[in-house]
């Protein structure tokens, strides 16, 4: 493998610079004095930001834009081997990382480097944990998968030990990182385009767990189904919350404000109970502040500090995120993609004031909505009123015979009311037909969901 020199900067190229990940490690190269160059389908806020910062940034992909003095290429799974700036790197035998491999060896310049994975909540916690170092002055390096608002970015670039960033099982990215602490939020089936099965993805977490050295500490969920198989073997310290009161950290006495934000009860063995709120709604938040809050705890930041970020946070874009009123209706938007996770917003948004709830969904992924159709189906059936997208494809072209309408068909199967539309301006217009002053609104999915709503506010 290349192996970056972070004290002699060189020419660094990124294959899809604009993505929420890739764009952030190029700005953490360009502020260490690095030539950042690389290309994307076309401009966005992320890449108009780095190309004012002196990247150089074309958009299409070509061969020709790789220069003769690239040092090293980086790239992502989402790059196909057809695409011809990666063909064009193989036929030149240019040296090459992937994204994950890049990051890896940046958390090696950090005495302390904090990895959050998961198969849900890893953009929410890492923010949470974000918000926490800042409120501390602790002046942490940041790299998260959504737009925080208190660093107006997903980036940031600090000046101390503290390196904090997701960590995605997917294609095993994670195995590629260095972490001293590490969090495993959850770990359920999912990407099953890449993983065989739920013991494939749990041998993943075991060999993650496995990273951390025998001075570092992991924080588990010990509600993960058998999680001491996770943590077999393990020499570092491990701290564990969960529903059970036999966790390190566990939860009780938990009440919504009218907004469904919680406030809750912090057990911790030997310890008094401590009071927290957060202002970002849902059960699911509550388990995420508790790996939170371990964390600070293990860093000695105190609980003033603690409540105070908690304060400040509101949420990540596109999670549970409020985007306005049109007619009286409240329009929220949110990332969710995989059942669980729609079960844990729609749960959320029962407890938010609304006369009816509407869900528009959009699936991501082919493999993903075969997989669990009849999860998708039960899941989405929690709202009072379906209805579907098309499916996006994002990084698949292969259908596998699936398509909303088999979920829709699914979800009519479960006695819930599903309409499927097959445009965005359809499903507009049949919202603003049937939706009342009162009801909630959620446009919900991984893909460009979000337009829907951000598009009947402009009416």
């Amino acid at each position: 493998m290349y192996k970056i020199d972070f004290r002699h900067p060189c020419h660094i190229y990124f294959i899809g610079i604009g993505g929420i990940s890739m764009s952030g490690l190029a700005e953490i190269l360009l502020e260490k004095g690095f030539r950042v160059s690389g290309s994307d389908l076309k401009p966005s806020p992320l890449t108009l930001a780095l190309e004012k910062n002196h990247a150089v940034v074309f958009y299409g992909q070509k061969a020709s834009n790789l220069a003769n003095d690239i040092d090293v290429v980086v790239y992502t799974s989402a790059i196909h081997a057809d695409n011809p700036e990666f063909a064009a790197m193989k036929e030149r035998h240019l040296p090459s990382l992937t994204r994950a491999e890049l990051l890896g060896q940046m958390m090696q310049n950090y005495e302390t480097p904090i990895a959050i994975s998961g198969t849900h909540g890893k953009t929410t916690t890492t923010s949470m944990i974000s918000e926490i170092l800042l409120v501390g002055n602790c002046d942490p390096t940041l790299s998260i998968g959504g737009i925080l608002k208190a660093i107006g970015g997903n980036i940031r670039i600090g000046k101390s030990k503290y390196f904090v960033t997701e960590a995605c099982e997917y294609t095993n990215s994670f195995l590629s990182f260095f972490p001293k602490i590490g969090i495993i939020l959850n770990i359920e089936e999912d990407h099953l385009d890449f993983f065989k099965d739920i013991q494939d993805i749990r041998n993943s977490f075991h060999q993650f767990a496995a990273l951390l050295p025998e001075d570092g500490t992991l924080i588990i969920n010990s509600d993960i189904e058998n999680y001491t198989e996770i943590t077999n073997g393990l020499k570092c310290r491990i701290i564990t919350y969960g529903s059970s009161p036999d966790s390190d950290y566990s939860c009780s006495g938990i009440r919504y404000d009218e907004l469904a934000h919680p406030t809750f009860l912090l057990d911790r063995k030997g310890k008094n109970s401590r009071t927290f709120s957060l202002m970002i709604p849902g059960e699911h938040n509550v388990y995420n502040a508790m790996a939170a809050i371990a964390l600070a705890d293990l860093l000695n930041i105190d609980d003033s500090t603690i409540q105070k970020a908690f304060s400040c946070f509101s949420g990540t874009d596109r999670r549970y995120e409020y985007k306005g009123k049109v007619n009286g209706i409240t329009i929220i938007d949110d990332y969710a993609h995989h059942p669980t996770e729609i079960t844990a917003t729609l749960k959320a948004a029962a407890n938010y004031p609304h006369k009816s709830l509407w869900c528009i969904f959009q699936p991501h992924t082919y493999t993903r909505t075969k997989a669990f159709l009849p999860e998708f189906a039960k899941a989405l059936s929690l709202a009072d009123h379906v209805v579907l997208a098309d499916i996006y494809a994002a990084r698949e072209t292969d259908t596998l015979g699936i398509s909303s309408q088999d979920l829709q068909e699914e979800i009519l199967r479960t006695g819930g009311q599903c309409t499927y539309l097959p445009s965005f301006e359809a499903i507009g217009k049949f919202i603003l037909e049937n939706c009342i002053n009162g009801d909630l609104l959620i446009t919900m999915g991984a893909g460009d969901v979000v337009k829907i709503g951000e598009n009947l506010l402009q009416k």
